[in-house]
């Protein structure tokens, strides 16, 4: 069972939180706490080896917690996605494959494309595919109903190269999930291998993030790096990118499924 707290910081949270735990006789298994001195926040991730009611669990936790505290017991311990791509199988293909052999962390519930061509491999796993041409008018409300029709936890934007309306991204605020290829912030928006060789970097990169309504500038996952040459090209910088990002996707997504990162302005904490 999973234990997860943010709240003001005060002196006595960790013991408050363990004795707590201690007189409903739970073992503690892992206790992770981190505080942003600047913000004055508390963030707490605890796992013990038992099960209880999390509804009452959670009421005795707030009784020994300050009143602004915000708790959650075991939350959505069954995560459901929906994935959202455009052409590139890279990302879909990986999460396709870990779904099938049970170690994605979630259930995909569907795959949403704007274009036909990666219908295929979802029925190979037998995934349903929906087709939204994200040109034509009324496309995003297509896109919603579907969404809400399946009640994913959260929305995977597996290369969905598209970008999501305010009203959108607000309606799944910090529940949907992009993969960016390059090393945010750097060379934010389209084509960033091409910025990226102009500019004549010697690291390149990908990054996870959860999406808001300022383009590529979400609270970060995950990010990793490569370095790369004078020798490299464009099409080399693409070509090593797609295994960065893969990795990148899908290290982020076992964060968010364990319920490791915890969400505040525009930055994430995250228990690795």
């Amino acid at each position: 069972m999973i234990i997860l707290v943010q709240c003001k910081d005060q002196v006595g949270l960790v013991a408050a939180v363990s004795g707590a735990l201690s007189i409903e006789h739970l073992n503690i298994v892992s206790l992770r706490e981190y505080v942003d001195k600047a913000a004055n926040l508390f963030f707490m991730r605890v796992e013990v080896e038992e099960e209880r009611p999390a509804a009452i669990l959670q009421q005795k936790l707030q009784v020994v917690l300050p009143s602004d505290a915000v708790i959650a017991v075991n939350p959505l311990p069954e995560k459901k996605i929906v994935v959202l791509v455009t052409k590139e199988y890279h990302c879909l293909g990986d999460i396709l494959i870990r779904h099938y052999f049970g170690t994605l962390g979630a259930s995909v519930q569907c795959v949403i494309g704007n274009h036909t061509l990666l219908e295929d491999i979802c029925r190979r796993f037998d995934i349903p595919f929906h087709h939204v041409p994200y040109e034509e008018a009324g496309a995003e409300k297509e896109l919603t109903a579907l969404v809400d029709s399946y009640s994913p936890g959260y929305i995977v934007l597996a290369k969905f190269m598209r970008i999501l309306s305010t009203t959108f991204v607000l309606r799944y605020s910090n529940r949907i999930i992009n993969i960016h290829h390059s090393f945010l912030p750097a060379f934010a928006g389209a084509h960033p291998y091409k910025q990226a060789f102009e500019r004549g970097v010697k690291l390149i990169g990908a990054t996870a993030h959860f999406v808001t309504d300022q383009l590529d500038e979400g609270p970060i996952i995950a990010q990793q790096i490569i370095p790369v040459n004078h020798s490299v090209t464009t099409a080399d910088m693409v070509k090593a990118g797609k295994e960065i990002e893969t990795a990148v996707l899908a290290k982020a997504l076992r964060l968010v499924f364990e319920d490791r990162v915890f969400v505040y302005r525009n930055k994430t904490v995250v228990f690795d």
